[in-house]
């Protein structure tokens, strides 16, 4: 299965927002490869691994956020599940569950319903080793700053925002995979 393929079914491949999310999900992508080849013991699943985060962010085109080109009529947070939406259309339900899970460090169903967040109420956390590598590549990149890789530091105050238990799986996945 070739991602591009698919992304290109709801991207015009010569548009900025094609070039911002291919450009985002390959640095992801690259990072998660660099990880899950410095850790052969975790067995991690490279091939799934290179085309689910080339897939991760597919639907932002659906979101109302001008500041990356988007002009959906939905909210950045539901970008993910949106996205897992897409790909179970297309058979890739393993794919679909990184686009749904990869948010922050993971949305509890508590965490949705607490914060009345506009999505579907189930867990949204990622489960399988590449599920977690793949949320944990994609911290050290934003869509905002293409090609910057963010610190440790960065990403912490970022999380930060978002409470304890946040940091606390990002520092989880830097025991695993750093």
């Amino acid at each position: 299965m070739n991602p591009l393929t698919i992304i290109e079914t709801y991207y015009e491949p010569n548009s900025a927002l094609y070039q911002l999310l291919v450009s985002h999900s390959r640095a992801v992508a690259d990072k998660a490869l660099l990880l899950a080849n410095q850790h052969p013991e975790l067995a991690i699943d490279c091939w799934f691994v290179e085309e689910a985060a080339m897939l991760h962010d597919i639907g932002i085109f659906l979101t109302n956020t001008p500041s990356l080109g988007c002009y959906g009529t939905h909210r950045y947070i539901e970008h993910g599940y949106l996205g897992a939406d897409l790909l179970r259309q297309h058979g890739l339900d393993k794919h679909a569950l990184v686009c749904e899970r990869h948010t922050g460090t993971g949305l509890s169903l508590a965490d949705i319903e607490k914060q009345q967040l506009p999505l579907p109420h189930r867990d949204m956390r990622p489960v399988s080793m590449e599920e977690q590598l793949i949320c944990f590549a994609d911290k050290f990149f934003s869509k905002s700053r293409l090609n910057t890789e963010l610190t440790i530091e960065q990403i912490h105050d970022n999380l930060a925002k978002f409470g304890a238990e946040n940091l606390r799986v990002f520092d989880h996945w830097m025991s695993l995979f750093l």
